[in-house]
């Protein structure tokens, strides 16, 4: 399991931290036409900075898929939807209803259910060793 979350950890930040800097060009070039849209968000390095990163949180997430199981790796990295509410709140400066803060909670405590669920397997299979 530290495997799996020492790539799924760095994989969560740089998902949060590239919707935040996609999400801030695309407020910047604001609600225009696909044609005039998409020139004015390409020539922005923070739309770059924003892909890249995505980019490097998929490719983390794949590798992680690649050895964990889906059904442990999927609702781990369900605590990106806190990452990208916390991270929207501090950089981008939404303003976070009680009910979102709710929902961000019950996802949290999923997350807490399915690391533990792991920690007990990885504990059954060295015993039965």
């Amino acid at each position: 399991m530290k495997k799996t979350l020492a790539v799924l950890i760095p994989a969560v930040i740089a998902q949060g931290a590239g919707n935040i800097f996609l999400s801030m060009r695309m407020k910047e070039v604001g609600n225009s036409s696909w044609f005039d849209l998409l020139p004015r968000a390409v020539e922005s390095p923070t739309l770059w900075l924003g892909t890249v990163l995505l980019i490097v949180s998929f490719i983390l997430f794949a590798s992680a898929l690649s050895w964990a199981d889906l059904s442990f790796v999927i609702p781990a990295v369900s605590i990106e939807v806190a990452v990208n509410v916390i991270l929207a709140n501090y950089f981008l400066h939404e303003v976070i209803s009680l009910t979102r803060w709710a929902g961000v909670l019950f996802i949290s405590l999923g997350v807490i259910l399915v690391m533990r669920s792991e920690s007990q397997k990885t504990r059954r299979i060295k015993e039965h060793l």
